[in-house]
């Protein structure tokens, strides 16, 4: 494990107004003692110009270029702070690994967002989970009236590094994204997916084929209700200014609920079939349409409906063509959120799902900041109302015909313990295989999954890589193999490591034979680190 340690600047709390009212929230866990980490969520200045670190440990001198990660590193804009962890203004950071030495840079985007807020000294552009205020030097009446004016999607892409057609994007869930030049972190493009196809947003996780092929999703709104839309991007430009000309909706997929589509993180890919999961995590888009309004965020738009089904939606990506096996209709599976999948094969006759998931869906609501800043019992009980994240394989028959029994278990798979069993004509249910042994309850669960993704995505593989949960963030590393689900973990005491990126060896002949990159966080003052 070769850890990268960014450290942060002091912060000044200061005092926050209690709600008046308090929501009664399902206990979890017991965890007593967390330590603070309100310095995770202090504003930092970007460093544009390399600086030197010192290494602690040897760098293999294979590994070679930038490591680059993006996230929230601004929370306040003059005398106004944001709400949510999601809403910070992105910074770009660059770790570059040359011959064992690294030297790191930063640079925030340079966004509408981050300019019209740097420029007027307060926020400017709602996010996610604020609100921006009337504009203070407009008069009454046009402050009345900007209240009906439909919120501005903001163009912060503060979730992740992506890449179309060779170029470097960083993107967050709306429909922007800016090209960034990996060598100076500069922003040199702003790309709207709505100028090429008719989506109102995509997901900051798409999957790539070997050619280079990327395949993504996003929502689109009409008059008939809300779709799901596989957006396909072709592998490489024809003209060196291009960005994502050529790009087609492979399919879209109605909405269960018109006005009230499913929240979405990611998706699951395949070889040959690209798997949407329609959790019950809803977004009311009368109330997100409407949130300047009501004073409202999006984020108060988006709630947790556990009495509706989980549905799985199967697309073969040669045709686009639905569940094309199962007589036009579902794989179900039971109330659940998932952020994150970590991968998709087909074995015999079969599609198999792992995913980071768990049985709760109101995580969203315990990562508004003054949470993450809170300390003692008040941090504990953020903690305790927040579901644990497990991993979980589910196994889906890809053919269900008029042959297909009813009320038995349909895999026949040696050594899966996960369940199909078709309910109805249309409707198979299917119940997950836990991942994990025992073990990982000590850790606290397991997200932000990662694989040797270039030569073992939508393959049978044996490893998967994430961060433990023992705290609101990762504060562990975890190896999981899959023969026999044993742990490797690496932890330490005051340490938060981020999402784990697997580098393979240039001469690796084993699916784990290389290094895990992680970005490791020091809220407080830690004095040795021990690798």
């Amino acid at each position: 494990v070769i850890c990268l340690r960014v450290p942060v600047m002091d912060w000044n709390p200061v005092q926050l107004k209690k709600s008046k009212s308090r929501k009664i929230r399902k206990r979890f866990t017991d965890a007593h003692g967390l330590p603070c980490i309100e310095n995770i969520v202090t504003s930092v200045d970007d460093t544009p110009e390399p600086i030197s670190t010192n290494i602690i440990g040897t760098i293999p001198n294979w590994i070679n270029g930038n490591f680059l990660r993006n996230g929230p590193g601004k929370f306040e804009i003059g005398n106004q702070r944001f709400n949510h962890w999601f809403d910070g203004m992105a910074l770009l950071h660059q770790f570059k690994l040359t011959n064992g030495e690294v030297t790191y840079k930063s640079r925030f985007l340079s966004s509408d967002s981050y300019q019209s807020n740097k420029e007027y000294n307060r926020i400017v552009v709602s996010e996610f989970g604020t609100v921006t205020m009337p504009d203070p030097c407009k008069n009454f009446f046009q402050r009345f009236l900007s209240r009906f004016e439909l919120p501005k999607p903001s163009d912060n892409a503060n979730v992740s590094f992506v890449r179309y057609k060779g170029d470097f994007y960083v993107s967050t869930e709306t429909n922007v994204m800016h090209k960034v030049d990996p060598e100076t972190l500069e922003t040199t493009k702003k790309v709207n997916w709505s100028d090429f196809i008719a989506v109102n947003g995509a997901t900051a996780h798409p999957h790539t084929e070997p050619d280079g092929t990327t395949f993504n999703m996003g929502n689109s709104y009409s008059r008939k209700g809300a779709y799901y839309n596989i957006i396909r991007v072709p592998p490489s430009k024809n003209a060196e200014e291009e960005t994502l000309e050529g790009t087609t909706i492979l399919c879209s997929i109605p909405s269960m609920e018109k006005t009230k589509p499913s929240y979405y993180h990611s998706f699951a890919m395949s070889e040959n079939y690209v798997v949407f999961i329609e959790q019950p995590i809803k977004m009311d888009l009368l109330k997100i349409a409407t949130c300047k309004l009501t004073r409202k965020s999006i984020k108060d738009g988006i709630s947790w409906d556990p009495k509706l089904n989980t549905i799985f939606h199967v697309i073969h990506k040669p045709t686009g063509k639905v569940n094309s096996r199962l007589l036009s209709g579902a794989y179900l599976a039971k109330p659940l959120s998932t952020f994150h999948q970590i991968n998709a094969y087909e074995e015999d006759g079969f599609l198999i799902i792992d995913m980071c998931a768990s049985d709760d869906g109101q995580a969203i609501a315990n990562y508004n900041i003054q949470n993450l800043r809170k300390s003692g019992e008040a941090l504990d009980e953020v903690y305790n109302t927040l579901c644990r994240v497990f991993p979980r394989r589910f196994v889906l028959p890809l053919t269900v015909d008029s042959h297909t029994p009813y009320n038995q278990n349909l895999i026949n798979l040696p050594n899966s313990t996960a369940t199909s069993i078709r309910i109805d004509e249309n409707k198979v249910l299917c119940t997950h295989e836990d991942l994990h042994g025992e073990d990982l309850l000590h850790y606290g669960g397991l997200e932000f999954p990662q694989i040797n993704y270039g030569k073992f995505n939508t393959h049978p593989y044996q490893f998967f890589y994430g961060c433990g949960f023992r705290h609101l963030v990762g504060d562990s590393l975890i190896k999981m193999d899959l023969h026999g689900k044993i742990m490797k973990v690496w932890e330490q005491p005051g340490l938060y490591p981020s999402e784990p990126i697997f580098v393979p060896a240039p001469d690796a002949t084993e699916e784990d034979g290389g290094v895990i990159l992680s970005v490791v966080v020091t809220p407080n003052a830690v004095s040795d680190i021990k690798l």
